[in-house]
């Protein structure tokens, strides 16, 4: 047999033989074909995969006080320290819906913003104190008006019959020396408190609705002394 391209002696062509013309258009097929491979491998994967990759860092929750974050009632109710049954009761009197869904329509579940759960423990140590709902609605209805971020700054005094809004020390002395105020509730105090309770539970993105797991450093510990013994 010849050599590549050559007539065999007796028969013709080699069929075991390819043309040189024929040899590089393979070749070039073939260097094409690893290329295209080469850059599936390198194509993002999306929709078959988790969001995070081993080695990558984990996707970072938003922060409690955020808005795209909210609390079922069962949270709420453990973060506000109220029953269930106070929970639904404020809601369908009016004293304080969720802000972020209601229980409309019925297969619905509520959804509270930080806020809200912030007005249900200020609700829930007036009414210890003594204030009456009607006193508290007023109060908390004049709450909602304001802005989120000037909350923090507030301290709520009450002689059992008013509530009183202080965004001042002055304010809570002058108001002291008046004999009026008996009781007070420092909002910015309580909020430090709420922050830190609500990044140890369960939450939802209220955009996309994802269930977010809530990290408890005490429950990590415990599990780690488990482990040990």
């Amino acid at each position: 047999m010849s050599g590549l391209g050559d007539e065999a002696a007796v028969g013709g062509p080699c069929s075991v033989h390819v043309p040189r013309s024929g040899r590089k258009l393979l070749l070039e097929r073939a260097r094409e074909a690893a290329v295209v491979e080469q850059q599936e491998r390198e194509l993002p994967r999306v929709g078959r995969f988790p969001a995070v990759q081993p080695g990558q860092p984990a996707i970072e929750r938003p922060a409690p006080t955020s808005e795209l974050v909210g609390y079922r009632g069962p949270t709420a109710c453990a973060a506000a320290g109220i029953s269930y049954r106070q929970l639904d009761y404020w809601a369908r009197t009016g004293l304080l819906e969720p802000s972020v869904r209601s229980a409309y329509p019925a297969s619905a579940q509520r959804l509270y913003s930080f806020r809200d759960i912030l007005l249900l423990k200020i609700v829930k140590r007036l009414l210890d104190a003594g204030v009456s709902l009607q006193t508290i609605r007023v109060a908390v209805t004049h709450l909602q008006r304001a802005e989120v971020v000037d909350l923090a700054g507030l301290t709520l005094m009450c002689d059992g019959a008013t509530v009183y809004e202080c965004t001042s020390p002055q304010q809570v002395v002058d108001l002291l020396k008046g004999g009026q105020g008996v009781f007070g509730i420092a909002v910015g105090a309580v909020w430090q408190d709420l922050e830190a309770t609500l990044g140890r539970l369960h939450a939802e993105r209220t955009d996309t609705g994802e269930t977010l797991i809530g990290h408890d450093p005490a429950d990590e510990l415990a599990q780690r002394r488990n482990r040990a013994g």
